[in-house]
């Protein structure tokens, strides 16, 4: 049975198998756990999990090596045995080195003997460059799998499709993280999945799948590099003469040595080459909006439980409005933006693709607009309630300025979705200066103060400061608003504040309608 898995054709994949299983041990066994009886078990199943998969590179009939063996397993069960801090941690270093050399003394192909400093070498050669040469092994096997079942054009796709997951992959992870951080109930409805699988906020699950992966590919590297090792060049003092030199040498004809010597062809001579644009292969840009729209989808469909009534009180349970609203409005943005980046990369640099892909792709655009309109909509409801519970700023403002114009580019990304002629760059151009105008003359202090005295006639709270500190567009406003409502200390404020324009000689270069205005609100006010 032993001899047939050596040479069965699935040995690779048994052993990559085997590794993580491995890994999975190795991480229950010491994960939060200090050395003790698990540390022989594991070297008992390393030992194993070796001489299974690469018994056929093993050293046969010495003594030497069981005597090793024997060695390493009494100074493993030290750890259950006794509870001498020095030796523990000695034997921590020296443990590992043993075994080490051990194996590459068994297993390397060199067959060195065991007194021979070379062996250290070779120890570390098979620890260090061999392991991490064979990190990619397991994918050239998927790749050669699956190899063997296509026909060429499906392994292209399949490439393609491959690269589109490494793409989306670091995406994912980016924007689920955001997503989980945004939303409590998203984040909980994931922590309901396995959480080996699914967990990739901070926490005990994720570090050991992390722990299980690493471990896992590091043992098949090991493994692997004995079973197939690398074999070096010889140094260049070794290599056989007749290589080939860019030097003539004597027995080189005329028109041999004249191709080494031959001038170089001027630069007008040479072929033009011009530089094609970059394309992104509309399978890859498939693949990577198919694994990212099924990440907003989800969550999309969770916002919708709440979303639309969260102004009216229907939160998440257990959530404040000041907690729902503080509670992932920069993620959203955040995420918002990326898509829109994701987006524009689609539309502007999508290779040309079949009726059916090209389809496709058009479908999941509108998706990913779709969805980055909630995610939108969803952020802008939460900071309307942010600033129901902490009051109206200048910043506040810009940023919902900011997310209805990103809202008008994506509407615009929409279209030019289906009107492919539309000159995306020029829209953006002009809608950009158009918004900067509208900000303009929105009267943004003015906005900021009538929002301010709305929520005190709701909560009667009003930050006083921050309104005196406003520019003179909204004293007209403000001194209405203290005379109405009687709000100690407020007219006083703007008095004190405002009181350098009635002293200020200015020139009529300087007339300003804002100043004005305040002047006059600020005197009819004294007559009150």
């Amino acid at each position: 049975m032993y001899e047939k898995l050596i040479v069965v054709p699935q040995r690779g994949w048994i052993a990559l198998i085997s590794a993580f299983v491995l890994a999975v041990i190795h991480q229950y066994l010491f994960y939060g756990h200090d050395f003790g009886i698990s540390y022989p078990v594991f070297v008992i199943l390393f030992y194993f999990y070796m001489y299974t998969y690469a018994g056929d590179r093993l050293r046969q009939g010495s003594w030497f090596s069981r005597l090793v063996m024997v060695i390493i397993l009494l100074l493993s069960c030290t750890y259950g045995l006794f509870g001498n801090e020095f030796f523990r941690v000695l034997n921590g270093l020296f443990i590992p080195c043993l075994i080490f050399l051990h194996l590459a003394y068994m297993l390397s192909r060199r067959r060195l003997d065991w007194n021979q400093p070379a062996l250290i070498i070779d120890a570390l050669d098979h620890l260090i460059p061999q392991t991490f040469r064979h990190f990619i092994t397991p994918f050239a096997m998927l790749k050669n799998k699956a190899s063997q079942r296509m026909q060429e054009g499906q392994r292209t796709i399949f490439r393609k499709i491959m690269l589109g997951v490494l793409t989306a992959l670091p995406l994912l992870f980016i924007i689920i993280a955001l997503l989980t951080s945004a939303d409590r109930m998203f984040n909980e409805l994931l922590g309901t999945m396995p959480r080996w699988i699914m967990n990739l906020s901070p926490g005990e699950g994720t570090f050991r799948l992390v722990w299980v992966v690493i471990m896992g590919f590091i043992l098949f590297g090991y493994l692997w590099g004995f079973v197939k090792p690398f074999i070096y060049a010889p140094p260049v003092w070794q290599t056989p003469p007749g290589t080939a030199s860019a030097t003539p040498s004597p027995g080189m004809n005329s028109t041999e040595q004249h191709s080494i010597h031959a001038p170089m062809p001027h630069p007008a001579a040479l072929p033009v080459q011009t530089a094609t644009p970059v394309r992104i292969d509309p399978i890859i840009l498939g693949t990577v909006l198919v694994l990212i729209n099924i990440v907003y989808v989800l969550f999309v469909f969770l916002q919708f439980s709440y979303l639309f009534g969260a102004p009216q009180g229907n939160l998440p349970d257990g959530s404040t409005y000041a907690e729902y609203a503080r509670s992932g409005f920069a993620e959203l943005v955040l995420v918002t933006a990326l898509n829109f980046v994701i987006m524009l990369c689609g539309l502007l640099y999508a290779g040309p693709a079949g009726k059916g892909l090209q389809l496709l792709n058009n479908g999941l655009l509108y998706v990913l607009v779709l969805c980055s309109g909630v995610m939108l909509y969803s952020a802008f409801t939460r900071l309307l309630l942010y600033e129901q519970a902490y009051g109206y700023t200048t910043i506040r403002f810009l940023v919902h300025a900011f997310m209805i114009f990103l809202g008008v580019l994506l509407i615009v990304a929409g279209l030019r979705i289906h009107f492919r002629r539309l000159p995306l760059a020029r829209c953006y151009i002009i809608l950009a200066l158009v918004a900067y105008v509208l900000v303009n003359y929105a009267g943004m202090d003015r906005q900021i103060a009538s929002r301010n005295m709305e929520r005190y006639e709701q909560t009667g709270q009003l930050d006083m400061d921050y309104l005196t500190g406003l520019s003179a567009d909204a004293v007209p406003s403000l001194l209405k608003f203290s005379r109405e409502h009687e709000v100690p200390g407020l007219g006083a404020g703007l008095h004190e504040r405002w009181a350098y324009l009635f002293t200020e000689d200015r020139g009529w270069q300087s007339i300003n309608l804002s100043d004005y205005l305040a002047i006059r609100a600020l005197r009819q006010d004294n007559h009150h």
